[in-house]
């Protein structure tokens, strides 16, 4: 693989961002995940040999201040996060010790990674081709974990004031299907909200909206697990069987139940994240509500016929969902190569680079060559590196705080360089 940028003759460049707006060209849209608009559309800048400085517009240098600035106040969103978490387990761990014991407690949370481990195994598998920022992650699982928890024990007394129960039958099957399901998904996609908000350079679309929601949802069902599996133990007269029992329906038959509700909501905000305003982020919350609300209804107010509701309608929805992710990544996998093919007209990469790096035998096939030569980290790096510029790409053509990507665009293609340099060697 060639690890070279190609050098178009020196001197100084025109101004990239002077007259860039333009027709849209033909392959701009490679699907539907990354539509432009063609007033918003920008060539990319070309690498013209000289130092890369001097293509910094005057006018960018605030905005790459800001982005430092943003990058920091990921930080504070991560430390934010863990007081929140933390504040909250002094009424979470309560709850959930006064309704399991401390031994049904112990087993609870063993039991409860075992499903846990299942949709986190699911997370990285959606979020490979473009990891998202540990620290966001940490972030979204301690939010489902304690602090959409906490929001929910503080909420549903109120409903249960509101609630004129004849009897407790009554008041259990409200709870179940109308507290649980507007309460939770609620305190959960509140979480997602504040990352969208706070962190919306790393939300980049719905695959990322998906990532996002299954780690709350994860998070939030491991918490609940450590109660069910607790309870089935410390109430029951025979506990084996009845921990078995509630384990095969939530660890076996159910790990992703949560995922899939939270999950549409997450798609939802992502699809408003290509579109970034404060108004259509906060429309999107409440409209992506709607369906995670009423999935969860429909997966509590399932009786009787359990068995058969699972299989004709929670299957198919699970199975749909798959395909959905499926066909998420594959627009991904197909816009990144669009972007990287546009810096690659520009000079920054060869078209057979864009080719292995924009697909996923591609990357096998890099890595395995760097691994010959002692530099398969710093390649990753260079691979990944390359995911993020063609992510912020698409951010500076949805018409968005271009400004401020545009300056982080210039340093992404700084490191491009240097990364090239480090595979070389």
């Amino acid at each position: 693989m060639p690890m070279y940028p190609q050098q178009p003759s020196s001197g100084l460049p025109d101004d990239p961002y002077r007259g860039a707006t333009g027709p849209l060209p033909q392959q701009a849209n490679p699907s539907w995940m990354g539509h432009v608009q063609p007033e918003n559309y920008r060539a990319a800048p070309g690498h013209q040999g000289g130092p890369m400085a001097v293509l910094v517009p005057p006018g960018a240098q605030g905005a790459a201040l800001q982005a430092s600035r943003t990058r920091s106040g990921l930080v504070g969103l991560t430390v934010a996060g863990a007081v929140l978490a933390f504040m909250s387990l002094f009424l979470v761990v309560p709850f959930l010790l006064s309704n399991t014991g401390a031994g049904g407690f112990l087993i609870g949370f063993v039991a409860s990674l075992i499903p846990l481990s299942v949709v986190l195994a699911a997370v990285h598998i959606i979020d490979r081709w473009e990891p998202e920022p540990k620290r966001l992650l940490f972030f979204a699982f301690t939010w489902g974990a304690a602090v959409s928890v906490a929001v929910t024990l503080l909420i549903q007394p109120f409903f249960v004031i509101a609630f004129q129960f004849t009897d407790e039958p009554d008041l259990q099957t409200y709870m179940a299907t109308v507290q649980a399901p507007i309460v939770e998904e609620f305190a959960k996609s509140l979480g997602l909200l504040i990352l969208l908000l706070a962190a919306r350079r790393q939300f980049d679309g719905p695959v990322d909206g998906v990532v996002f929601a299954f780690t709350i949802a994860g998070g939030f069902a491991f918490t609940e697990n450590i109660l069910y599996f607790g309870r089935a133990i410390a109430e029951s007269a025979s506990p084996a069987s009845d921990f078995a029992q509630v384990f095969f329906l939530r660890g076996v038959m159910s790990p992703f139940a949560h995922a899939i509700f939270t999950g549409t909501t997450g798609l939802i905000m992502g699809f408003a994240a290509r579109r970034w305003h404060t108004g259509a982020s906060m429309g999107a919350f409440f409209v992506g509500l709607l369906p995670a609300m009423f999935l969860h209804n429909r997966w509590n107010s399932m009786g009787q016929g359990f068995l058969l509701d699972y299989i004709l309608v929670q299957v198919p929805i699970f199975l749909l969902a798959v395909g959905g992710i499926i066909f998420l990544r594959v627009a991904e996998n197909r816009l990144t190569r669009q972007r990287l093919m546009e810096y690659s007209a520009a000079g920054w990469f060869t078209p057979a680079e864009v080719q292995l790096l924009a697909t996923r035998g591609g990357r096998r096939t890099v890595l395995a060559w760097a691994a010959g030569s002692g530099r398969k980290h710093q390649m990753k790096q260079f691979v990944k590196a390359a995911t993020q510029l063609a992510n912020t790409r698409q951010r500076i053509l949805s018409g968005r705080d271009v400004a401020l990507h545009q300056a982080e665009e210039r340093q992404q293609l700084q490191r491009i360089v240097s990364l090239r340099a480090a595979v070389a060697g």
